[in-house]
């Protein structure tokens, strides 16, 4: 299904329930070069926004209710904004979060008919949930005119899932999927929120993600939690004996190879993996500018194979996956992209070798997963949008 269908199929649905919606935005989901699980350790990642995303349809209300359906759950969910509780369903709290933000910043938008839906597969690692807070405050930013510019916005996404979701994401989902640009990956300091927008615009190549229709959940996991809190232990060790170290992001290899004796091995194993992946995401960025997307692909491989062994946030189908995909001519690199546990491989892939590598990984989900493939091919485009009328589809 096309951008412009999804954005009719949600149109239709608000219409459908509630009348003609005030408004229509696109979430676009992301995907993410290279730079795993560094964000949140204020490090260096690359992601992209992309032509997967949810779309949302709103329209103001006088009073404070809420009232939010979720059209691929056909799941609906009445509440006040006054109460701000969390929900038992689970999925209004994406929503309940930025409403409890943006009171917390002493802004307090009314209520609104809300209905979403989209293209981002949920649990994924394409980031449906920052694609939907951050499309929903984009757009009670605009009904209510609350002033908020675009970091705003995607620094509240962030504030939401930490704090009501309950995830301890870092910022580059909601950066990414209200930044983004057409045809740029996002190079960003996710200490300083710096950031460059490196062109990737080679014909021959596009990205293609391979889903093992594993899901996880973050919030119920705690896997991701504790990956950070194992990284945050580690900083506390290297801070004690070397002040200057307010984050992995300043700790040299070197440095936390003085400390390995001293460390809990699984504490130095998670912090090795991210001092590590920090200087893939330099190289990386590097041989783009080189045009050097061998060597790019290189780095996203040995990328794969730190998630793997040193953070352990892999599991056997993505290793599937990736391995088979790095075997495949024309495959330039793979590797699992997210969180981890589930998810989806990202692969860099000629364009003439397409079909092949399609046809290849095919035969991969069935004779070595056993289910059928899920393959979706990404173009990059621009962060979250108003859309009016469909006058800024293509």
């Amino acid at each position: 299904m096309t951008g412009a269908e999804q954005y009719q199929r949600i149109r239709r649905a608000f219409k459908g329930t509630f009348g003609e919606p005030g408004l229509v935005v696109r979430g676009p989901g992301r995907v993410n070069l290279i730079g795993e699980h560094t964000d949140f350790n204020l490090g260096f990642v690359l992601p992209a926004a992309v032509d997967k995303a949810i779309w949302l349809a709103l329209r103001p209300r006088t009073d404070d209710l809420c009232r939010f359906h979720a059209v691929d759950l056909n799941a609906s969910c009445e509440v006040r904004t006054s109460e701000r509780a969390s929900s038992d369903l689970r999925w209004p709290n994406y929503l309940l979060g930025v409403y409890s933000e943006m009171a917390a910043d002493g802004r307090f938008p009314r209520g609104v008919d809300c209905v979403f839906g989209g293209d981002v597969p949920i649990g994924s690692g394409m980031s449906s949930s920052a694609a939907l807070e951050c499309g929903f405050a984009f757009g009670l930013n605009e009904l209510f005119q609350l002033g908020y510019d675009r970091l705003e916005l995607a620094q509240l996404g962030q504030r939401a899932e930490n704090r009501f979701v309950g995830v301890n994401c870092g910022i580059m989902d909601q950066f990414a999927s209200v930044l983004g640009r057409d045809q740029r990956l996002i190079r960003l300091d996710c200490r300083d929120l710096s950031h460059a927008f490196i062109p990737f615009e080679d014909p021959g190549l596009v990205l293609v993600l391979c889903d093992t229709r594993v899901r996880r959940s973050l919030a119920a996991g705690g896997e991701y939690n504790a990956r950070r809190a194992q990284c945050e232990a580690g900083v506390a060790h290297l801070q004690a004996r070397h002040p200057e170290v307010q984050s992995l992001r300043d700790a040299s290899l070197d440095l936390l190879e003085t400390q390995r004796d001293e460390m809990d091995p699984s504490v130095f194993q998670r912090c090795a993996y991210i001092v590590k992946e920090n200087q893939r995401v330099l190289d990386a960025c590097d041989s783009l500018s080189r045009g050097d997307y061998e060597a790019f692909g290189q780095r996203m491989n040995e990328s794969h194979a730190g998630l793997r062994d040193g953070y352990e946030v892999s599991c056997p189908e993505l290793d599937v996956l990736a391995e088979r995909a790095q075997a495949l001519p024309g495959v330039l690199g793979s590797r699992m992209m997210g969180a981890g546990f589930g998810g989806c491989t990202i692969n860099l892939v000629r364009e003439a070798e397409l079909e092949r590598f399609e046809a290849e990984m095919a035969k991969a989900y069935r004779q070595d997963l056993k289910r059928e493939p899920l393959i979706h091919v990404c173009r990059l485009t621009g962060g979250t949008e108003i859309v009016e009328a469909g006058a800024l589809l293509v």
